[in-house]
């Protein structure tokens, strides 16, 4: 599960609580590399200092609502959940996320789904949190071997539950990056948590999954990243260029997820017969996630072809 940050940990167990920008600024000066026991605990020292500020978020959104969101800092930026305290483009960057209970509105009207309640996922990022307001979410922990798994839909994950905890206030935690698996259940009441999340230029390269805990199964991706879906829609488009281009990202790029867009975007656009030799031959790509995945496709191929016509 997640490791949980003791204040013992921290250098200065009971400094003060700062402000937003203090702590922006604290940051900025010593950065945050997750893989330095210093650096972790740096930043969670600054977290710690934020979220003792019990007033700073709320003076934020008024200062936002009075100025229509017309903000001049460029980092204060909003959505329906989540609100970015940081500029971004820098290897971290500050948010606070907004969690509401199955008793809100927005719940009743949004349902838990959109939320991210009870969708079992992992991260791609390490990243620090904090409960700052309300009772906290709980979430089911797991912890798997990141390493081992292709990543291919239907593959066995070996997770491994550790325990049911919740994010109370005042709590630090560290979220690990392709270990840690958490399934989020509503709070009790409206919640808000900190987040330091680490950002770096592989995530873009690495994956991010859901799960089905049930079956011990990877369900799905969570982080397409903009290149594969630009190459889906350059071939669906059409164009020599973008098919010549599928083909040799299929045949020699690095990545293999981006290896297994190509071929996707490619069987999109072939009939039956040939798109189902296209994954014939991809079975003996050499990447296992490609080969897993092409499998996959071949037997969904023939359970179309198999039903009928309507």
């Amino acid at each position: 599960m997640p490791r949980v940050i003791d204040r013992a940990e921290l250098a200065t167990p009971t400094a003060a609580p700062c402000a937003l920008d203090e702590c922006i600024d604290g940051m900025e000066a010593q950065g945050f590399d997750p893989q330095d026991e210093g650096s972790l605990l740096g930043a969670a020292h600054w977290l710690a200092r934020l979220g003792g500020n019990g007033d700073f978020l709320a003076e934020v959104m008024l200062a936002e609502l009075g100025r229509r969101h017309r903000s001049e800092e460029a980092h204060h930026t909003y959505g329906p959940q989540v609100i970015m305290l940081s500029p971004l483009g820098r290897p971290f960057f500050l948010r606070a996320a907004i969690w509401p209970s199955a008793d809100e509105h927005m719940f009743r009207a949004s349902g838990g789904g959109a939320f991210v309640y009870e969708l079992p996922h992992d991260h791609n990022f390490d990243f620090l949190t904090y409960g700052y307001f309300g009772p906290g979410y709980a979430s089911d922990y797991y912890e798997y071997d990141y390493e081992e798994v292709a990543g291919a839909i239907g593959e066995k994950a070996g997770l491994r539950f550790t325990e049911r905890a919740q994010l109370t206030p005042g709590k630090i935690m560290h979220y690990r990056a392709h270990r840690d698996v958490h399934s989020q259940l509503p709070p009790a009441g409206l919640s808000v948590s900190l987040n330091i999340m680490h950002a770096g230029g592989a995530q873009g390269w690495t994956d991010q999954y859901r799960f089905k805990v049930d079956d011990d199964e990877i369900d799905g991706i969570l982080s397409p990243g903009s290149s594969e879906v630009f190459l889906r829609i350059a071939v669906g488009l059409g164009g020599g260029e973008a098919l010549d281009l599928a083909e040799r990202f299929a045949a020699r790029h690095p990545s293999d997820r981006m290896r297994l867009t190509a071929l996707e975007a490619q069987a999109g656009m072939l009939d039956h017969i040939a798109a189902d030799d296209l994954w014939r031959r991809a079975e003996g790509s050499g990447s296992r996630l490609v080969a897993l995945e092409a499998v996959r496709h071949r037997r969904e191929l023939a359970v179309r072809q198999a039903l009928p016509a309507v």
